[in-house]
């Protein structure tokens, strides 16, 4: 009786588990209204999820809409044998994270290396040409960001500094270094992503 009980207490209900069923049919089907719900339904969870895994919500809201264009057009890949809808999300939203963390990486690594080698002071002539082409990109980028946006990167950058010792050394509030960081490296992306686009390389 108390495993009956402990059953039907744990067990979603038989509508939600229905009405989870019928977004999958289609979203299978390629229904834009089933879509819609879909996103309003857990778009949320994926968000709060990336949030916490990438600390950005600016970088969160790019993998939330990562992973419903991605759950649209892969559609196909879903099998509800394997589990539930909502499983599937998340499982791509790991994935999307996963992506955006390694993107992260490979842009600091690229503004990392392109500062310090204007900081060297030369390039070096035999690297590949779409190679100094972003350091050059990158690093006009970085004259151009605002004053304390660009104070902030360096700090950064060149002197390993965590976010709340150049708070510290400069009489900033935490919250202001945390948003110029973020905004620099916004700024700092888009340039990557352009002169990486398709049409836009040498």
């Amino acid at each position: 009786m108390i495993t009956n009980t402990l059953s039907t207490t744990l067990s979603p209900p038989v509508e939600e588990t229905r009405y989870e069923e019928e977004l999958a049919r289609g979203l299978a089907a390629a229904d834009e209204e089933a879509f819609a719900a879909i996103y309003r339904r857990w778009s949320s969870l994926v968000h709060t999820m990336a949030t916490r895994l990438l600390g950005d919500a600016h970088e969160a809201e790019d993998v939330t809409q990562q992973v419903f264009l991605g759950a649209w057009h892969g559609r196909s890949g879903f099998r509800p044998e394997r589990g539930p809808l909502g499983a599937w999300l998340v499982g791509i939203t790991r994935r999307k994270t996963v992506d955006a963390l390694a993107a992260r990486t490979r842009r600091l690594t690229l503004i990392d290396s392109a500062a310090h080698d204007t900081a060297a002071g030369a390039e070096q002539v035999e690297a590949a040409p779409d190679r100094v082409l972003d350091r050059v990109l990158l690093v006009d980028a970085l004259s151009r960001l605002p004053q304390q946006q660009r104070e902030v990167l360096c700090m950064a950058f060149y002197e390993d500094l965590t976010q709340a010792q150049i708070a510290e050394r400069t009489g900033m509030p935490l919250g202001t270094v945390k948003s110029h960081a973020r905004r620099g490296l916004h700024r700092l992306r888009l340039v990557i992503e352009q002169s990486a686009a398709p049409g836009t390389g040498m």
